[in-house]
């Protein structure tokens, strides 16, 4: 039987090892992390165990590593350690999708039956989901990757035909498009999805330090190496490895790099000893990497190895119809992040919206959508702000009914009899409404498509 996973981040190192120690004699499988920015390597959307985290921590704390975990996944349970005086603290938590929390001192039999609940419904989810799948009932593709377009139907069709496989993947795509978000995707939807995805910065990588964060070192391998260290390929071991923007990787480093995605062979630095590599590599770049390799700035043979499976991430200038409703989505996400009630989207703000270049694209877009879900208003990034004048309440109200049938339609996938018995309308009246606010049913479809 499968030891469940638990995640354990705490900077108090002899409190982590006797909790550690603790869990597993209560057969458990621990992973320790003295910060939590270690522990996000190790959460997918396909996690199969349980967080536990201290809430004071230097760096990031353990409440936004609660909220970067929900963002990957809000079912994954999340356990929070409070210190004396900081149960209000952690009742906020709970509110904000904490799973439970134990105050300091605990007793660590305690801890071990909420682990064991929290692992018993984790559990419960994953095979809920492995049912719906096998029901023929969507993924949640479509709510990673928003956008009725061609371009996008496309991407999440290929995702879906790639992402189960073991094939590299080489993501091209324009800054802010969404290539971590999509290669996320890809990890989940492939059989390493428990295990860990390293997210590797080839740009903000120092160059002194390079292969030491990739390959690893023994101690004395260098000057200052002081004790033996794991490389960031190491702690990938059995998942995925994402080398972001490859295009800024020096050229020696890519040797290296050659050797192993085509070996699957590392070795550290100051070392002799090689060890198998189990991993998937993704690439991205937002530049043109057949173009870099024309300058000399690319390996030519590392770029036809990585070419093998090449995913085209499309601007928001090639799906602009994707805006109105990528926008509502990264409003509604705002007022869950910032604690907020819901702003209504009034149609004028669509309107400016869906007419206005994002060169920024979704990241720039989300911004947008943060500033209007603090009420903000719709205020741009070149200093340019919403001025249309405010509605008649015939209009908000005409702009609101709207909204909520093509929510209700976009929730169904375009399916008529669930709208208008969930709105208490008739299909007649449905219909009318429909035609009167320009909606149409085919542009709420599933990917498959779906019933009248």
């Amino acid at each position: 039987m499968t030891l469940t996973q638990v995640l354990l981040v705490d900077d108090e190192d002899q409190m982590r090892r006797a909790t550690s120690q603790a869990l597993d004699l209560a057969g458990f499988g621990v992973s320790e992390f003295n910060a939590a920015e270690r522990a996000l390597d190790y959460v997918s959307f396909g996690f199969a165990g349980v967080v536990i985290t201290d809430i004071r921590m230097p760096g990031m704390d353990g409440m936004t590593l609660m909220t970067r975990i929900h963002e990957i996944d809000p079912e994954i349970p999340v356990i929070l350690i409070t210190g004396h005086g900081e149960v209000q603290l952690a009742v906020r938590a709970m509110r904000e999708g904490a799973y439970d929390f134990v105050e300091k001192p605990f007793a660590t039999g305690r801890l071990t039956e909420i682990v064991r609940r929290a692992a018993e419904r984790r559990q419960l989810v994953l095979e809920n989901r492995l049912l719906r799948a096998a029901a023929g009932q969507r993924d949640d593709l479509e709510q990673r990757l928003v956008g009725r377009s061609a371009a996008m139907i496309e991407l999440r069709s290929r995702l879906r035909t790639v992402g189960p496989t073991n094939a590299d993947v080489l993501l091209m795509g324009a800054t802010g498009v969404g290539k971590e978000v999509t290669a996320r995707a890809l990890h989940d939807f492939s059989p390493r999805a428990s295990r860990p995805f390293i997210a590797i910065n080839c740009a903000a990588l120092p160059l002194t330090l390079i292969e030491s964060e990739l390959f690893g070192h023994e101690l004395g391998a260098f000057p200052g190496a002081m004790r033996a260290r794991f490389g960031r390929f190491e702690l990938a071991q059995g998942g995925t490895i994402l080398l972001d923007e490859i295009g800024a990787m020096p050229l020696d480093v890519q040797a290296k790099l050659l050797r192993v995605i085509e070996e699957r062979k590392v070795s550290r630095l100051g070392s002799n000893e090689e060890y198998q590599l189990d991993v998937r590599f993704i690439a991205t770049s937002k530049t043109d990497l057949a173009e870099r390799v024309a300058e000399g700035a690319f390996r030519e043979d590392l770029f036809y190895r990585l070419n093998v499976v090449t995913l085209h991430v499309p601007p928001l200038s090639e799906r602009r119809e994707d805006v109105p409703l990528l926008f509502l989505k990264l409003v509604q996400e705002a007022a869950v992040r910032h604690q907020r009630d819901p702003r209504p989207v009034p149609e004028q703000v669509i309107a400016a919206v869906a007419a206005r270049d994002w060169p920024g694209n979704v990241r720039e877009l989300r911004n947008a959508a943060d500033r209007y879900g603090l009420g903000l208003g719709l205020q741009f990034e070149d200093g340019a702000a919403d001025a249309a004048p405010p509605q008649r309440l015939s209009a908000r109200v005409a702009a609101y009914e709207k909204q909520v049938i093509a929510d209700a339609l976009a929730a169904h996938g375009g399916s008529l009899k669930p709208v208008y018995e969930s709105l208490g309308l008739s299909r007649k009246s449905l219909y009318e409404k429909m035609q009167k606010h320009g909606l149409d049913r085919r542009g709420f479809l599933s990917d498959a498509g779906g019933p009248g």
